[in-house]
C-alpha cells in the first residue's frame, strides 16, 4: 500500500504560561523542522476569541511561516469563508501567492470558527454560512483569469489560481468538493463521526475540474508519538484536558500533561472527549505504525493532516520527527 503524504495542521497553541508571540515563534520553528523532515504542507486555522490559539489572523501567520521557510507549502486549514468577503480573501491570498509563488494553499471552511457572540463582533450574520457555495465560486472566479467585461478584480489575485480546498466535518463539504472538482479535507481530528460516509460520497460523485482530474482526500488525525507508549499517553493528556474543557465551557491555554487523566474528567466527559478524539494515534513508533496503518488502509487517505497539540515544544518536535520516520512523504 502506498503511504500517504504527511502534512501539519498547527493551531499555534498557546501553552499555559506562554504568550501568543511565543506560540507563533514556536510554530515557525516547527515549520522549519517539518520542512526538513519531508512534510508536504503546513496549515494554520482560523479561530477567534480563544486564548489558547494564536492563529486568528490566519493570512498574516501564513505569511510569517512562508517567509521563514523555503519549500514547504503553507496554507489555511482553513479560512472560515462566511467570516469574510471573498474579495478580501482573494486579495490576501493573491498577495501571499505573489510573494511565495507556488507554495500557498487556500483551504475553506463553512463554520464560523467561533461562538455566536464573537460572530457578531466580527460583524457577520450567522446566516452568511448559507451562501458558502456561492462564495466559493466567487472566490474561485476572483483568483481565476480576468473575464471580458469584468470590472472588479483582486489585485493581486487575478489569474494566480491559488489552489482551493474544501474543508468539512459533514457530508455537505464532501458533496460540494465533489461537485466543484476540488480536493477535500475532512476534519476527523475532532469530528470523526461522518468520516467514512463523507469520503465515499466525495469519491463517488467527484467531477473533474481544471484544478483536479481525480479525487484527492486529506484526512485529519491527532498523533502523539514518543519513545514509549506510556510517555505518549501522558503527553496526550494535554489534548484530553482541552477537549474536556470544551464541554465545561472553560476554554483556556494548553495545559501541561498530568499523570492520571481519570482524575480530571467524569465518565460522561470522557465518553464525549474520546468520541471526538477517535481518530487519535498515541504511542511509540511501533504502536503508531500499527494503528495509523490500519486507519490509512480503512480510509484510503491520499494525505494525512496531522495535529499534535503537545504542551512541551521539544516533545512536539520529537513527535513529528518520529512520525516522519514511519510515514515518509512519497
Amino acid at each position: 500500500m502506498t503511504k500517504p503524504a504527511l502534512s501539519v495542521l498547527d493551531l499555534a497553541p498557546v501553552p499555559q504560561g506562554s504568550t501568543p508571540g511565543d506560540a507563533l515563534r514556536r510554530s515557525l520553528d516547527l515549520a522549519r523542522h517539518v520542512e526538513d523532515w519531508g512534510y508536504r504542507r503546513f496549515w494554520l486555522a482560523e479561530h477567534h476569541n480563544m486564548i489558547g490559539i494564536a492563529s486568528a489572523a490566519t493570512a498574516v501567520v501564513i505569511g510569517y511561516i512562508a517567509g521563514g521557510t523555503q519549500t514547504i507549502r503553507v496554507g489555511s486549514g482553513g479560512i472560515m469563508l462566511p467570516n469574510h468577503a471573498p474579495m478580501l480573501i482573494a486579495e490576501q491570498f493573491g498577495t501571499l501567492e505573489s510573494l511565495y509563488h507556488g507554495r500557498i494553499d487556500l483551504g475553506l471552511g463553512r463554520a464560523p470558527g467561533t461562538d455566536q457572540r464573537t460572530l457578531r463582533a466580527l460583524r457577520r450574520d450567522p446566516s452568511s454560512a448559507d451562501a458558502f457555495p456561492q462564495d466559493v465560486l466567487e472566490l474561485q472566479a476572483l483568483l481565476g483569469p480576468l473575464r471580458p467585461g469584468q470590472t472588479v478584480q483582486a489585485v493581486p489575485g487575478t489569474d494566480l489560481n491559488v489552489p482551493l480546498w474544501i474543508l468539512g466535518s459533514s457530508l455537505f463539504g464532501a458533496q460540494l468538493a465533489a461537485m466543484l472538482g476540488l480536493p477535500f479535507a475532512f476534519a476527523s481530528h475532532f469530528a470523526p463521526e461522518a468520516l467514512m460516509q463523507a469520503l465515499e460520497i466525495y469519491r463517488a460523485r467527484f467531477k473533474p475540474s481544471a484544478q483536479l482530474k481525480h479525487p484527492y482526500a486529506m484526512v485529519g488525525c491527532n498523533v502523539v508519538a514518543a519513545e514509549t507508549d506510556a510517555e505518549a499517553r501522558r503527553l496526550f493528556t494535554s489534548i484530553q484536558q482541552s477537549f474536556t474543557n470544551l464541554f465545561r465551557g472553560t476554554r483556556g491555554q494548553l495545559q501541561p500533561p498530568i499523570d492520571d487523566i481519570e482524575t480530571y474528567w467524569s465518565p460522561g466527559e470522557k465518553a464525549q472527549a474520546m468520541g471526538m478524539l477517535a481518530c487519535s494515534f498515541v504511542g511509540s513508533p511501533a504502536t503508531i505504525e500499527r494503528d495509523l496503518g490500519r486507519f490509512v488502509e480503512r480510509t484510503g487517505a491520499d494525505e494525512l493532516m496531522v495535529a499534535s497539540a503537545i504542551y512541551d515544544h521539544p516533545a512536539r518536535l520529537r513527535s513529528y520527527e518520529l512520525l516522519a520516520g514511519i510515514y515518509e512523504t512519497p
